[in-house]
């Protein structure tokens, strides 16, 4: 008698921080992707609850309520890149998607960018800014720090990657061994790619579509972010003038 092979366990990682606005439509939209991925898949998802102060562990609790889903809570806010590294303790997947609860990047890609991982490739990252990419009703300031910050590292690191900076990615979490994430706020997402590439693993770009958030407002703190960069990026210099 044949063994069926198992199938690969795919986490999806999802950080939360006062989302009771984006909550039932990234449910409507998760329930329209899960029966494909789990013909191919067996799903976890961990939400983590950034120290929200208004409705979002109650709807996670009500809007996500099965076997498949852990929600994980911090008793303050944290910030993303400090959620992450919560959720990636806890994640048992061989594969890991990280992913936006506001849907500024559609649930209903999940498929194509995991069929993009296959065995030349380790990450898997959204890319808008890719020439094949596409932003709608995005704030121009936020573009313009993004797209500047992107091409910076893609110099320093002489990596030609468009976006640097987008959550929306998928990857093996074998690399969870090699690769971690120093800071607690959003420059988290982008040291976990760059820290990628400086341990040889094999990142794709996925272009698509970024969309303006329909629910809810951005938590981005726009000084503090690009002071976070700024810094990243004089670190990043002095490593590559040590070599």
């Amino acid at each position: 008698m044949l063994k069926t092979s198992r199938k690969q366990k795919l986490s999806i990682i999802i950080p939360c921080y006062n989302e009771e606005e984006s909550l039932p439509h990234l449910a409507d939209q998760l329930k329209m992707v899960e029966p494909d991925l789990l013909k191919k898949y067996e799903l976890e998802y961990l939400f983590v609850d950034d120290g929200s102060t208004d409705n979002t562990v109650h709807l996670l609790k009500t809007l996500f309520k099965n076997k498949r889903t852990k929600i994980l809570q911090h008793e303050k806010n944290k910030n993303l890149g400090a959620s992450l590294k919560t959720a990636f303790k806890e994640a048992t997947g061989d594969l890991i998607l990280t992913m936006d609860s506001d849907c500024t990047y559609p649930p209903t890609e999940i498929a194509k960018m995991l069929a993009l991982l296959d065995d030349q490739t380790d990450v898997v990252t959204a890319s808008p800014y890719h020439p094949n990419g596409a932003v709608e009703n995005v704030p121009k300031y936020r573009l313009f720090l993004s797209r500047t910050i992107s091409s910076i590292y893609s110099l320093i690191l002489r990596k030609r990657i468009y976006t640097y900076t987008a959550l929306f990615r998928v990857f093996r979490k074998e690399m969870l061994k090699n690769v971690d994430i120093r800071s607690d706020n959003f420059l988290g997402v982008t040291e976990f790619l760059i820290f990628s590439i400086l341990q040889g693993y094999k990142v794709k770009e996925f272009p698509t579509t970024l969309h303006v958030r329909k629910y809810g407002v951005s938590k981005m703190k726009l000084f503090s972010i690009i002071s976070s960069h700024i810094k990243f990026i004089i670190y990043l210099l002095k490593i590559k003038i040590k070599k």
